[in-house]
């Protein structure tokens, strides 16, 4: 059974910090490319950065220079590194497992970024 557990969500201020993980189960992990999404309130899912088992990552542009994306494949763990966060980052963040068509979707974590 594949499974997706984020971690590490909360309430933080604009300007702070936060770090996400998702661990992977059921996958064979150091395979699939992983990634991290959001869903902000009255908005669509979109893609925050994605790391392939080679390690080429890819970010939006509106999380460049603040977001890392790194992944740890002897733990079957990604990790989203977040700082000098901004009010419009509050979102829900779910983390993806994809190979070849096939993907997989954690139930989300929520970060709420507000003073």
């Amino acid at each position: 059974q594949v499974q997706l557990v984020e971690s590490g969500g909360g309430l933080v201020q604009p300007g702070g910090s936060l770090s996400l993980s998702c661990e992977a189960s059921g996958i064979r992990f150091s395979s699939y490319v992983m990634g991290w999404y959001r869903q902000g309130p009255g908005k669509q899912r979109e893609l925050v950065a994605s790391i392939t088992r080679d390690r080429i990552t890819r970010y939006a542009d509106s999380v460049k220079g603040r977001f890392t994306i790194s992944r740890d494949n002897t733990k079957n763990t990604v990790y989203l590194q977040m700082n000098n966060l901004k009010p419009e980052d509050t979102a829900v963040y779910y983390c993806n497992a994809a190979l070849f068509g096939s993907t997989r979707w954690g139930q989300g974590t929520q970060v709420t970024v507000s003073s």
